[in-house]
């Protein structure tokens, strides 16, 4: 008499990653130990810290100097207001980089914190701007990878695919 068996090599499942930024600042206004080479650029070289910020920010390289003619302009007669660049930029960036807050926040900052406001900006483009990598402890088997882009910033699916498990028939005589 013939007996079949049969043998079934069940992958585990896999699991979906998704990866999203957080929707806050990364870092606080006055985190400077978190990046000492920023605030130090910032402290001794304000004007070429604001320029490279911008810039690897994706602007116009120059666009901080104009903060420069506006605070010289105030020197002449013009009373103090936010500087204009300062608070563009940092609305910018946080709509780029979709983190929640509003325009009095930013004016506030941009106005009367403006070095902090500066370095939380480029310790911020910074860090978004890293690549993360994923450790998985658990073994899987990973098959075809599928990835959906999608047009939300700081989302990134990944969907394993298993192909079909290899089977095997025992027969016993």
């Amino acid at each position: 008499m013939a007996t079949n068996v049969f043998i079934t090599n069940q992958q585990p499942q896999p699991s979906t990653l998704i990866a999203v930024q957080s929707n806050q600042w990364s870092t606080g206004l006055c985190d400077c130990f978190n990046d000492l080479n920023v605030c130090c650029f910032a402290y001794w070289c304000f004007p070429c810290f604001t320029c490279n910020t911008a810039s690897n920010f994706g602007e116009c390289f120059c666009l901080p100097l104009l903060d420069i003619v506006w605070s010289s302009m105030q020197l002449v007669s013009i009373t103090p207001c936010t500087p204009p660049i300062s608070l563009a930029m940092r609305v910018a960036v946080r709509h780029h980089y979709g983190i929640q807050g509003d325009i009095t926040t930013d004016c506030m900052f941009a106005t009367f914190c403006n070095m902090c406001s500066w370095c939380q900006i480029s310790r911020e483009i910074k860090r978004r701007r890293q690549m993360h990598t994923v450790i998985n402890a658990q073994p899987v088997f990973m098959g075809a990878q599928h990835y959906m882009v999608t047009n939300q910033p700081g989302v990134i699916t990944s969907q394993p695919v298993i192909s079909a498990a290899p089977q095997a028939v025992l027969t016993s005589i």
